[in-house]
């Protein structure tokens, strides 16, 4: 089956690189328009945009500062006039031990949660506020395995802002079904990103991927397919729902 997304608006978030990039280019060869958003790597996604096409626009904004989210948010608005999806794929992982002094281990925490927790649901209300106006609309959250199994001790912080995520987009679903206002959450495991290689090289692969059922790390081009099925509105009904692309190394 293909599925066709022509005419839709969908702003993505964290689209320059890893998985945000494969969901673009995937939403981009059904037809979608995006809005890409980027942090730092403007080259990368001028590159995405590029091989996208227009009517695509690139936008850039640090997520971690509020009022740069509201802007990116009415910059899109301004441009396409409305929007049909929200994807928020943008995150970081700061690895922070315990052992840390406090000043140090409290910043980090609350850096990882600006970004992962609080401009995800700064966004998720802009465009609650936005769908009301226009009949409706769809938002797509990419939180993680480590919001329901734990995350290693040194990423604490990245564990509960996915874990955050999920009662957020649980509670939108439930509250605004009515109002034609659907709500996803996409819970990959360990993908091979730029952010995960950081783990990795840490870790080492074959700790990374013991507890896999399947025989290889999880790609960003694997995620991407289940974010489109979401996004054309053939699995509506699914709303709330939580899907997990972890190649098997948990299961709930």
């Amino acid at each position: 089956m293909k599925i066709d997304l022509t005419g839709m608006n969908i702003l993505i978030t964290g689209a320059s690189r890893g998985i945000g990039q494969a969901i673009a280019r995937l939403l981009g060869r059904a037809g979608a328009i995006l809005a890409i958003h980027y942090h730092q790597n403007q080259e990368s996604a001028q590159k995405l945009q590029k091989e996208i096409g227009s009517p695509s626009e690139i936008f850039q904004a640090d997520l971690a500062d509020s009022k740069k989210c509201i802007r990116l948010f009415e910059q899109v608005e301004e441009k396409f006039g409305h929007i049909d999806v929200l994807i928020n794929n943008a995150g970081i992982a700061i690895q922070s031990p315990v052992e840390l002094e406090p000043e140090t281990w409290i910043r980090d925490w609350e850096s990882t949660l600006k970004v992962n927790l609080s401009a995800t649901a700064l966004l998720c209300k802009l465009a609650i506020r936005h769908f009301l106006n226009h009949k409706g609309g769809r938002i797509i959250n990419i939180a993680s395995r480590a919001a329901f199994r734990g995350d290693t001790i040194d990423y604490l912080a990245y564990a509960a802002s996915k874990g955050g995520m999920v009662s957020l987009t649980r509670s939108i679903a439930r509250g605004f079904g009515k109002q034609n206002i659907k709500a996803f959450l996409i819970a990959p495991g360990f993908v091979r990103t730029d952010m995960a290689q950081r783990f990795i090289d840490f870790y080492g692969e074959e700790k990374t991927i013991s507890d896999l059922a399947l025989n290889r790390l999880t790609e960003p081009e694997d995620v991407a397919p289940m974010v489109v099925f979401l996004a054309s509105g053939l699995a509506d009904h699914a709303t709330g729902g939580t899907f997990d692309i972890n190649a098997g190394s948990y299961v709930h």
